[in-house]
């Protein structure tokens, strides 16, 4: 016996005491799908037979059954709901959160309820005659009190032998990936339907008199109907003749719009104001066989209110959908599908204000839909309206998924006189307002979903940080689609007498069992994110800015990296006409490119920190240490056993040389960009596409022709091929790697060749870096190499530095992605902000 119950429902269990119901439920749902009345009383008394903690039982049990709906969860309640107001409760929390309520009786002979129940629990027979009355009084009225499906089990057979069958939702069609055409509001507009599809690729089928009646795309494309076929056009039966051709091939999907919804009353007959183009319609129809017209009015009214596509990233509705009726199935759903949702009221021209739900929208779906016309389409929020009111002299939109590509084509005249006239695109203020991060969206502890690492949680203290930094210091936020990772060094060296040696780096890398390496030269400058635009027509619209900038250039932090804006437009002019002569623009066929690099010298941006803390460590010893190895040689001419000391000192002079010598090197005068290079060592991101995770072969050479168009300013990233496997190419990569940092070289970054890797353990690291022995007595003092300290650094623990790394990657390329693919500015922030967050984890700054 096969019971259907829908994957997302409230399924009542109903039945006298000893009919069976927990044990129905344990063999047919998942534990955690199960909320017993019996278990929330123990759970608030202690006892699941104090009936005086029924009511605050039944309170929890319905919190958690609202927190389980809310999230999408199937939900049973194991109780007896034997009484109509109990149902009740259930039936309005089904409704509350837009849900089906189901009931499954065990409705089983009273001989078997007795003997069950005095095995367990005893209760007398008057009671148990009681229930079964009003059992018997509820089985008939279960459907009208609102149960979706009502299921009946009679004997033990019938229980024994069923079968729980799960329904998918009408509307969940996840499993369709397309690539799909979502088309606009056609209105009766069948001349401009054809061309738009063959403009779209489609080939028409056409029956013996030349009406189509039918499309297919040879690549397998399928269409997608927003819904409102139908009125005020010229040709709605044909219209509606060539989509259900369609529909029924297979080669398109259609939701129902609120003038389908107004005709199919009007054709069966009910009393409806014929306006807004409904006569039109019924003309039209009268002259079609009655055939067509009864088919047209099942086709119409078999049509959903919305469907979720493509694994849950595409959401089509008439009039668009909240995040949380995404997949949802009640009246309320279909009304706000049909007709949006209204501020109750009316503008000038007497039509309804409708809310602008698209503007607190916050879904990870797209959510593609039309009923309101606009003069042209706008992603707002990640939902764009595809009615650019054909039939009114317009044009018909359609949208192309997952490319995000529109293609429209005009109106061949004005079909009909709108009311109103076309509705603007939201202004530029309105979009940012729209799809800026809010305060509420990182405020807390949260977690951002990553597509290779899964969820990355941010902690509500390093929120609280980030969120100054972000809110006080950085550039237009328009511009700040990515931040940059911090890397973890190599393991500690074995080597006497190194802190990091590439031996490390390699011997990861193969035990990961990732073969190829590129090993690419450190510069010493500071991290600089350059994103550039072909002029400022491309920055107003794809970024949206306001102002007259072309690109930006910033810190790890997001701060702009000159604080004089006039300096950046200069630098990105110059990389802008490196990138045209390069020919990266055709190439990548993008008018956009985002970089990560270095910028040199070290000074350039971090001057003050030489003045104040590197400078005076410096000037001091190489003031003081001579002058104490001079008195302490004068003081062994004595006599005085110093020798030690003295040589300590010696040494310490030594290394202050050596130390003042090292960032001495990263250091040079500046005059404007005189002096100034630019190091970018990999290409992120361009229209469509990030590139954050390809190879590095095709990476740096691109780069290389970028260094050829302007080598004044791009400095190349020289680099060595290494085959960890191989002892020779170690041996070769090792010693590039000495050669370099002998003279005076920061040292290397190793990254896996293919750019993204994962390994035995998972994702591996996308860089180490390797730093060479005088560079990191930068970092650990000028004294670092005398064994005892190297033996206290030898200490140090890399893993949560490991850890935090993988995450922030894990964070950049999501926001890269997502910036890529369209998404809204918030959901590319919540990604970027992420990053700067977890930069306030506590983690060795000299890792």
């Amino acid at each position: 016996m096969k019971l259907a119950v829908p994957e997302l429902s409230l399924v009542a269990l109903v039945g006298v005491s000893g009919s069976g119901k927990s044990t129905f439920a344990s063999r047919h749902f998942a534990a955690t799908q199960v909320l017993s009345s019996d278990a929330f009383r123990a759970m608030v008394s202690d006892d699941e037979n104090d009936q005086s903690a029924t009511a605050d039982a039944f309170d929890a049990l319905y919190y958690v059954a609202g927190k389980r709906l809310t999230a999408g969860r199937l939900t049973v309640v194991d109780a007896t709901h034997l009484q109509r107001e109990d149902r009740a409760k259930l039936i309005a929390l089904a409704k509350a959160h837009d849900v089906l309520p189901v009931a499954i009786v065990l409705d089983l002979p009273e001989n078997v309820c007795a003997g069950r129940n005095s095995a367990h629990r005893g209760l007398p027979a008057q009671v148990l005659a009681r229930q079964r009355d009003a059992l018997r009084r509820s089985l008939r009225h279960l459907q009208k009190e609102g149960f979706r499906k009502v299921h009946v089990l009679s004997t033990v057979d019938d229980v024994d032998s069923a079968e729980i069958v799960f329904e998918k939702a009408y509307n969940d069609r996840r499993e369709l990936t397309g690539p799909f055409d979502i088309i606009g509001d056609v209105h009766g507009c069948r001349s401009e339907l054809e061309t738009l599809l063959a403009s779209l690729g489609y080939l028409l089928d056409r029956d013996a008199d030349g009406r189509a009646v039918g499309a297919r795309h040879p690549l397998g494309r399928t269409a997608v109907f927003v819904g409102d076929l139908v009125d005020r056009g010229p040709d709605t039966p044909g219209v509606l003749r060539l989509v259900m051709g369609m529909v029924a091939a297979g080669t398109a999907l259609c939701v129902s719009g609120n003038h389908e919804n107004k005709l199919i009353r009007a054709l069966d007959g009910r009393q409806v104001t014929v306006s807004h183009g409904l006569a039109e319609s019924l003309a039209q129809l009268a002259g079609e066989p009655e055939e067509f017209r009864a088919a047209a009015r099942d086709f119409m009214y078999g049509l959903v209110s919305h469907y979720r596509l493509d694994g849950g990233r595409l959401v089509v509705a008439h009039a668009g959908l909240k995040e949380e009726y995404h997949g949802r199935a009640s009246g309320r759903v279909r009304s706000f599908c049909l007709y949006g949702e209204t501020t109750g009221e009316t503008d000038e021209y007497g039509l309804p204000v409708r809310h602008p739900w698209a503007n607190e929208y916050r879904g990870a779906a797209s959510v593609v839909y039309g009923h309101t016309p606009v003069s042209e389409t706008a992603w707002v929020n990640n939902t764009i309206c595809l009615d650019t009111g054909c039939v009114f002299g317009g044009t018909l939109t359609a949208l192309r998924w997952p490319e995000r590509e529109l293609v429209s084509v005009p109106a061949e005249r004005v079909h009909y006189e709108p009311v109103r006239p076309l509705a603007p695109p939201e202004s530029l203020a309105q979009h940012r307002k729209a799809d800026l991060l809010r305060i509420e969206d990182v405020l807390g502890s949260r977690t951002v979903e990553t597509g290779i690492l899964g969820r990355v949680k941010v902690r509500e203290e390093n929120a609280a940080g980030a969120l100054e930094v972000m809110s006080r210091f950085a550039i237009d936020p328009h511009w700040l689609v990515y931040l940059p990772p911090t890397m973890a060094p190599c393991a500690t060296a074995s080597a006497e007498g190194f802190l990091e040696h590439p031996a490390e780096a390699f011997a990861a890398y193969r035990a990961d069992g990732v073969s190829e390496v590129v090993c690419e030269e450190k510069h010493m400058g500071s991290r600089a994110v350059v994103v550039l635009c072909r002029d400022n027509e491309v920055a107003r619209r794809r970024f949206g800015v306001a102002d007259d900038t072309t690109g930006a250039v910033y810190t790890r932090t997001g701060r702009s990296f000159f604080d004089d804006p006039a300096r950046t437009e200069r630098l990105l002019d110059r990389v802008r006409r490196a990138v045209d002569r390069a020919g990266l623009w055709a190439e990548l066929a993008t008018d956009w490119l985002v970089l990560d690099a270095e910028l040199l010298p070290w000074s350039v941006k971090a001057g003050e920190l030489l003045r104040r803390q590197y400078a005076p460590v410096g000037a001091a010893a190489r003031a003081v240490l001579p002058a104490a190895v001079s008195v302490l040689e004068r003081a062994a001419d004595r006599g005085v056993d110093v020798a030690e000391l003295v040589a300590r000192q010696r040494n310490r002079a030594v290394h202050a040389e050596e130390f003042t010598a090292a960032y001495g090197r990263y250091c040079w005068p500046v005059d404007d960009l005189d002096g100034v290079r630019l190091a970018p060592f990999q290409l992120l991101a361009g229209e469509g596409a990030s590139y954050a995770a390809r190879d590095h072969g095709w990476q740096l050479a691109l780069l290389d022709r970028l260094v050829a168009a302007d080598q004044d300013l791009i400095r190349a990233t020289t680099r060595v091929v290494v085959d960890v496997r191989d002892e020779a190419s170690v041996a070769a990569g090792t010693a590039w790697w000495t050669d370099l940092t002998d003279a005076g070289g920061e040292g290397m970054v190793v990254k896996p060749f293919a750019g993204f890797a994962r390994g035995r353990h998972g994702v591996v690291q996308p860089g180490v870096k390797c730093r060479g022995r005088e560079y990191l007595r930068i970092i650990y003092g000028p004294d670092y190499t005398e064994p005892a300290h190297l033996s206290r650094l030898r200490q140090r623990n890399l893993g949560r530095k490991r850890s935090l790394a993988l995450r922030e990657y894990a964070l950049g390329l999501e926001s890269l992605a997502r910036f890529a693919a369209g998404e809204p500015l918030w959901r590319i922030h919540e990604a970027v902000f992420a990053v700067l967050a977890l930069e306030s984890e506590p983690v060795d700054p000299r890792l």
